[in-house]
């Protein structure tokens, strides 16, 4: 998911059975997460190689003594997901899996929220709501992990055509994780007080699934949250935590569909055409001037034209050219300011080409600039140093990918959002370099074929990292 390499502290071995609610997990290769028969026991011990300060809340590790009963079968839901993906807007059968997992746990279970949007409350008494929000959906991507679970599955995207799906950003990990942090806080509900909400979103690739949600009446059916909390994973170390130093964690972004109208003709006569593919390509090339002339470096604004379909025969002219074209910044300042520029050369170049009509600009989506609340991410970024040692925990660069997670923090509700390390030991010790750098550069990323989380060792951080996350609202704070 990340455009930039962060930049972590040294890495540190995983799976540490002595650091405070550790859990112990085997030596894995790089995509071998075929022997899900991690150990799970949980170990209060002080970590050797860090600061007995800060160690979690006797509360925290009471919380995560019922993980060990839960890790195993969230392993058997994650490999599930992974191997059985849906794309953005269809998430059936994954929706149904995680509602399933929910009244199972003992949750109150709505669907059809937003779509094939989930939610699952569980209240023990008066107190805060925390809201845990993980996605569904997955990617038009043809897996090529290698992992004995990998996808096959193929279906039809919108247009009807025949499209590979996979989960190749980690959101069957997050499904995985938030369904086991539902589980365990559900087994120690003599342990919090307040009400825990938990949410499975339809449509986050698409940026479209967090505001069918809330239009949905989300807040008004189900409550209006005092914190929401959500994770990504990252191509770090797995048991590493990665936190918006200040600022921006994420950029926002703007997608047009943009329809480009000519008059068709022969190619033996174009004179007598206007050619939309000349339009097009004037088009593309323009546009890069927003960021080389119209931007300053310091503003983080990236465009792409990321499609361009027109025609069916090299000897006709075609009517119309359509082209995908996305804007992201790290300020809603310059985002729309792009956005303007965007639609401006676009108009401009389909006059200077004598075009008989308008082009057709469409956004298709949008979504805000991800600034987690400052105040619940200090509060999280402590719960996470106690938990994990302060060396696991660090500050993550500002990065040009995007979600539709902000949207969650209307009308002034407070969210947390940080990254989650999910490369295995051997897969990182593996990959070239010296430095974290330099092995972040090498490692596939998320969006990519062989992006591959190591789920024995990734998962457990992922749901202990949710657990003393929502410790902060739900268990008193002198426990």
């Amino acid at each position: 998911m990340s455009q930039r390499d962060p930049e972590p502290a040294p890495p540190m071995p995983l799976g540490n059975p002595d650091a405070p609610g550790g859990t112990k997990a085997p030596e894995a290769g790089p995509y071998d997460h075929s022997d899900t028969s991690t150990d799970t026991s949980i170990n209060t011990g002080t970590d050797a190689g860090f600061s007995t300060e800060p160690r979690p809340r006797p509360a925290v590790l009471g919380v995560l003594a019922g993980l060990p009963a839960v890790l195993k079968p969230a392993v058997t839901f994650c490999l599930e997901t992974h191997a059985d993906p849906e794309l953005s807007g269809s998430e059936v059968r994954t929706a149904a899996r995680f509602a399933n997992w929910l009244r199972q746990s003992g949750y109150a279970v709505t669907q059809g929220v937003g779509g094939h949007g989930v939610v699952g409350r569980l209240r023990t008494g008066p107190g805060p709501t925390v809201m845990f929000r993980a996605e569904l959906d997955a990617l038009p991507i043809a897996e090529r992990t290698g992992l004995p679970y990998a996808s096959e599955t193929v279906t039809e995207d919108a247009q009807g055509r025949p499209v590979p799906v996979a989960h190749a950003c980690g959101h069957d990990l997050h499904l995985a994780a938030v369904a086991g942090a539902a589980a365990v806080l559900a087994r120690a509900t003599d342990r919090w007080q307040g009400t825990v909400l938990v949410i499975g979103q339809p449509a986050e690739e698409t940026l479209t699934g967090a505001r069918a949600m809330l239009d949905d009446g989300l807040y008004d059916r189900f409550g209006r949250p005092d914190i929401v909390l959500a994770q990504h994973t990252a191509p770090l170390l797995s048991g590493m935590v990665a936190h918006a130093a200040a600022g921006p964690l994420m950029a926002g972004s703007i997608t047009w569909e943009v329809v480009v109208h000519g008059r068709g003709g022969h190619a033996a006569t174009p004179w007598l055409a206007v050619d939309p593919v000349v339009i097009a390509a004037a088009t593309v090339l323009r546009l890069q001037t927003v960021i080389s002339r119209e931007t300053a470096p310091a503003e983080h604004v990236t465009l792409t034209v990321g499609s361009l379909h027109a025609g069916t025969s090299p000897n006709v002219v075609p009517e119309q050219a359509v082209l995908g074209i996305t804007v992201r910044a790290l300020t809603s300042q310059a985002l729309e300011r792009a956005a303007r520029a965007v639609e401006r050369i676009v108009r401009a170049e389909c006059a200077a080409s004598g075009g008989e009509r308008a082009p057709e600009l469409t956004v298709i989506s949008r979504s805000p600039v991800t600034i987690p609340d400052p105040a619940a991410t200090a509060a999280v970024r402590r719960a996470h140093q106690a938990l994990f040692g302060p060396r696991l925990v660090i500050d993550y660069p500002a990065t040009m990918a995007t979600e539709d997670f902000p949207l969650f923090g209307a009308d002034g509700v407070p969210t947390a959002y940080w990254m989650l390390g999910a490369i295995g030991p051997r897969q990182w010790a593996a990959a070239p370099g010296t430095g974290a750098a330099e092995k972040l550069a090498a490692l596939p990323a998320n969006h990519a074929p062989d992006f591959a989380p190591d789920i024995r060792t990734a998962l457990p951080a992922g749901i202990r990292a949710l657990i003393a996350a929502s410790s902060e609202w739900l268990l008193p704070a002198t426990k």
